[in-house]
């Protein structure tokens, strides 16, 4: 069967991107303080990237470390904060459930993400749209095996692609984000979630949201455009990753 993503690797950059985004993700999951004291720092990957992803839309807050959820009054922040909280560390129930069948983690995601948004009835319900759920299979096929693409093209597609789709009409942003989290962690580009990407979208929002329309509008053009940010912003994320790690050994 033809690998629907072969091509995207051929187009100018992104080949590269993707390298030096594995590379960095590498050399943050090397530093010593994430050898063996992982869980505190992807805890606050965790903080940090449902702050990011929050702002990204309309929400979010500078709170403290140690508020309790049920205190937060910015639904935006709450749903973005139990979506990382689920993801943190790597070693979730919701990783199996990614690699056996997406689209159930994808609406145990929205079920987070959106939980104080919207009615119970419509949490990880998908909008009925003709085109939505067949575009949901297809990115289905394609992160549980259908194409050899390195991990941060198949994360950053499964972003775009979400941003695109907005299956859900409430949360998509926060959910599409997770996802490409998700990607990373459950094929071992990022194990165990240490990397901050959303910090590096968020400080660059009117470039993320261009190049996503750039994605959507599906020129070759813009597809490498989203593909090199999306590559980008894991390779700054990982940075953000070292920050927190070196802040341990001071």
């Amino acid at each position: 069967m033809t690998d629907p993503l072969a091509p995207l690797m051929e187009l100018p950059g992104v080949a590269a991107a993707s390298d030096q985004a594995r590379e960095a993700l590498g050399r943050a999951h090397r530093h010593r303080s994430n050898l063996r004291r992982w869980p505190v720092t992807a805890a606050e990957a965790a903080l940090r990237s449902a702050r990011a992803s929050a702002v990204l839309d309309g929400g979010g807050r500078k709170l403290d470390d140690q508020i309790d959820v049920s205190a937060i009054g910015d639904p935006v922040f709450a749903g973005a904060l139990r979506v990382a909280q689920a993801l943190e560390g790597g070693e979730t129930n919701l990783v199996g459930v990614w690699q056996r069948a997406p689209l159930q983690a994808l609406a145990r995601l929205h079920m987070l993400a959106a939980a104080d948004r919207v009615d119970e009835s419509r949490l990880g319900r998908p909008r009925t749209d003709a085109d939505v759920g067949p575009r949901l299979e297809l990115l289905a096929g394609i992160v549980t095996g259908g194409t050899a693409a390195p991990a941060p093209i198949i994360a950053a597609v499964a972003h775009g692609e979400l941003l695109t789709l907005a299956p859900f009409g409430t949360a998509d942003g926060v959910v599409a984000r997770a996802v490409s989290r998700l990607v990373t962690i459950a094929t071992g580009l990022d194990p165990h979630g240490l990397g901050v990407p959303e910090v590096a979208w968020m400080r660059r929002a009117a470039d993320y949201r261009e190049a996503a329309r750039g994605f959507a509008d599906g020129t070759p053009a813009g597809i490498a455009k989203w593909l090199v940010l999306s590559c980008r912003a894991l390779r700054t994320g990982a940075q953000e990753a070292l920050t927190i790690a070196d802040s341990l050994t001071q």
